[in-house]
């Protein structure tokens, strides 16, 4: 029901293309939460490099779904690339697998995958 998502642009890139928007909804199932994860790994062992290029990875998709949170994922890509250990990234972090876990439950049900 595109609440924790939005088609708007995938559907734009589409052009009308119904199986291409579920090829890339599934791509998202595919890739997204294993990135989600990845980043949580990265993040909590302050594996700085792998946390800015696993967050670097997820911004297209992120922003094409319009997960509303590129902004705190872009945060937690700061965070590895600039080596901020001043900061506590994990309340950005949350925000980004919270809305990412939400989108995954979401598209699994509105496309029965």
């Amino acid at each position: 029901m595109e609440q924790h998502y939005k088609l708007y642009r995938v559907r734009e890139l589409a052009g009308d293309d119904e199986e291409f928007v579920n090829a890339l909804a599934q791509a998202f199932l595919e890739e997204v939460p294993a990135d989600a994860e990845r980043l949580r790994e990265c993040v909590e062992s302050e594996n700085y490099l792998e946390s800015y290029r696993t967050a670097h990875k997820m911004k297209p998709t992120v922003d094409l779904f319009e997960l509303g949170v590129l902004q705190d994922l872009i945060e937690v890509q700061d965070w590895g690339k600039f080596e901020k250990r001043e900061i506590d990234i994990k309340p950005k972090l949350e925000i980004v697998l919270a809305a990412v876990n939400q989108a995954v439950d979401e598209i699994k049900s509105d496309f029965n995958l």
